[in-house]
């Protein structure tokens, strides 16, 4: 075989294949290179007057189970609604949508936040009767610019190792005031032994969901291995946002069945747990989609501070997503009873790629 390799590239055609092999690296950085213009153009800043165009543009970076992007926007004269996209559900690992009214709120906290920097009052209501809707007040009020808006076109879930550094006292108490909602309550998690429990469930949950069929298939559905198959649906989990290469839809799915398997990616969790400064658990005062929202809210600002102050966040949720670990972490954090509702660790490392949105108009309604 290697002698055979040697007379081809003796022959000629060696410079031929190493030529293409040259064409297809191009044509993977120049992908590359699109998929980071096209992130920018959705990350563009806010326009002064923003129209309701624009405030949806910054709602849609909100964080999103799947990246789904599981909401609708409704405008008109005096606000905006966001209502449930159900056709978007990811019913395996969020049966009873829990994860997608989180979504609403933090798309409705991003839109909030936008709409107080640029003079309006973005009052968050749930409406109940509604469907689940969402209504963000949009009436002229002082302008209020915080570190939390500037963040919002920077943040991303970061799903790679950390620098495992210390937060500071300040840092962490500037966390907490940041995500302080009505409705939720917040433990941080800081002491390694407590870390270590929370990594055992996470890699629990994450061996359960391996294990089942419809799980994975589900995550097969949503996943986007290269910029054309991201940017085309504008949603989805890039793969390269994680730190994986990008790959064409031919070859992808045969290499995911190869590599995706429970030993590596409990694995992989456990080392990214170990990496990270602490994690943060959010947990609602009600098990319902209007506190649910409130969590999203909660757990959308939580990333924006960390943003701000230059940490990045990634969801570690299996022990929320896995039913038969919540009564476990909920006793870990010191609220046994309750549901909770969000797992995210926290810490530093460089950024990477950003993922895909869907354009405006496909949202608005």
């Amino acid at each position: 075989m290697m002698r055979r390799r040697s007379l081809l590239i003796g022959g000629g055609l060696g410079p031929l294949a190493l030529g293409g092999a040259a064409w297809a690296g191009w044509q993977r950085r120049r992908a590359a290179a699109d998929m980071s213009d096209y992130a920018a153009g959705l990350r563009a800043p806010l326009p002064v007057p923003a129209t309701s165009r624009d405030l949806i543009r910054y709602a849609t970076l909100a964080a999103n189970g799947h990246n789904t992007q599981p909401w609708l926007f409704r405008p008109d004269a005096q606000g905006i609604e966001i209502l449930p996209d159900f056709t978007r559900r990811t019913p395996v690992v969020d049966p009873d949508d829990h994860h997608l009214f989180a979504s609403l709120g933090c798309a409705a906290e991003n839109l909030a936040l936008a709409a107080r920097a640029r003079g309006q009052s973005g009052e968050i209501a749930f409406d109940p009767e509604g469907g689940g809707k969402l209504r963000v007040d949009l009436r002229s009020a002082p302008v209020v610019d915080t570190a939390l808006f500037g963040a919002i076109p920077l943040r991303q879930s970061t799903r790679s190792d950390y620098d495992g550094s210390a937060v500071s006292a300040a840092d962490l108490s500037q966390l907490a005031t940041a995500a302080a909602v009505e409705g939720v309550d917040l433990i941080l998690i800081t002491e390694r032994g407590q870390i270590e429990q929370l990594r055992d469930l996470v890699i629990a949950g994450n061996s359960a969901q391996m294990a089942d069929p419809a799980f994975v298939a589900e995550l097969m559905h949503w996943l986007r291995f290269n910029p054309a198959a991201a940017m085309t649906p504008g949603d989805g989990l890039y793969s390269a946002a994680s730190g994986n290469p990008a790959m064409p839809d031919w070859l992808a799915p045969r290499l995911f069945d190869m590599v995706f398997t429970a030993r590596a990616e409990n694995a992989k969790y456990a080392r990214q747990i170990a990496t990270s400064s602490g994690v943060a658990v959010f947990v609602s005062a009600r098990d319902e989609p209007e506190h649910w929202v409130q969590a999203g809210r909660a757990c959308q600002r939580f990333s924006l501070q960390a943003t701000a102050l230059g940490l990045k966040t990634a969801y570690i949720n299996q022990p929320v997503e896995v039913s038969a670990l919540r009564a476990d972490l909920a006793a870990l954090v010191g609220l046994p009873g309750r549901r909770p509702d969000i797992v995210m660790r926290f810490g530093r490392a460089p950024a990477m790629p950003m993922s895909a949105r869907r354009p405006v108009e496909a949202v608005m309604v």
